[in-house]
């Protein structure tokens, strides 16, 4: 088990943990019921908060954020000499953790998508991990919730006795539910993005090939050009360029130079 805390990339902490280090932080947190932030960040999910100040405090006050990406594990050997087996990939994450919740008997929550996702999810869920108790799931409306709505969710998921919930609603918008929703839920809430396609199969994943040389990227934009050519020709540039900063020290990124959200967005 590797856990070395938390480590600055861009003024992002991100722990640099191994998928048993995270998947028992999770867990320790489901048996206690304890409010529990978790994300899985590539280079796209951290830039979010490199670019947003709002989005920065955000995010440094998750609990745990994994080096989901390859460039994001990558820096956190040359800022800081960590050096860590792999990356903690979101899909692969989801996994772990229902495995271990199959093993030690606790129940999930499945939050976000259309109705068709979650079925498919939840059928292939079922034929990995037949035992793993399922609670409920919840289909998202794609657009921000009314107080009522955030109310009724906290209550649907809440009176479901799930002890996780998973959310997949793409980024950054998984992560703002995951922090406006944490302490309601008092649960792990984990942020897990596009592995809700991944698992039900309608994404496919790169080769492992391209996935242990950072390239996942270069095949997502192949198969979704049009909707994923600005994020990734514009953002992983300026992602090496900053960090050449960071590593020469010639800028310093401040976790602390951020600014509380003075509302909140209620997304779902």
């Amino acid at each position: 088990m590797i856990d070395f805390g938390k480590q600055n990339v861009l003024g992002i902490r991100v722990d640099a943990v191994d998928y048993e280090a995270a998947v028992q932080r999770i867990m320790d947190a489901a048996r206690d019921r304890r409010p529990y932030a978790v994300s899985a960040l590539a280079v796209h999910g951290l830039m979010t908060g490199v670019l947003d100040r709002n989005h920065r405090f955000r995010l440094n006050k998750f609990d745990l954020l994994t080096p989901d990406g390859q460039p994001v594990r990558w820096a956190m050997r040359w800022l800081h000499g960590v050096k860590l087996p792999d990356r903690v990939y979101g899909p692969r994450l989801t996994l772990e953790v229902c495995r271990r919740a199959e093993e030690e008997g606790r129940s999930i929550f499945l939050f976000g998508g259309s109705e068709a996702l979650l079925a498919k999810l939840q059928a292939q869920l079922a034929e990995r991990f037949p035992k793993l108790k399922i609670a409920g799931s919840l289909a998202s409306k794609f657009r921000k919730l009314t107080p009522a709505e955030r109310d009724e969710t906290i209550a649907t998921i809440r009176a479901s006795g799930a002890e996780i919930t998973l959310v997949g609603l793409g980024c950054p918008r998984q992560e703002v539910f995951t922090y406006e929703f944490r302490e309601a839920l008092s649960m792990p809430v984990l942020a897990v993005g596009a592995a809700f396609n991944f698992i039900a199969g309608d994404l496919a994943q790169a080769p492992k090939y391209l996935q242990d040389r950072g390239l996942e990227w270069l095949y997502r934009l192949s198969k979704e050009p049009r909707r994923l050519w600005r994020r990734y020709l514009l953002l992983n540039p300026l992602y090496v360029g900053l960090l050449l900063l960071q590593l020469t020290r010639l800028w310093s990124f401040d976790p602390s130079d951020a600014d509380p959200p003075l509302e909140q967005v209620l997304y779902g």
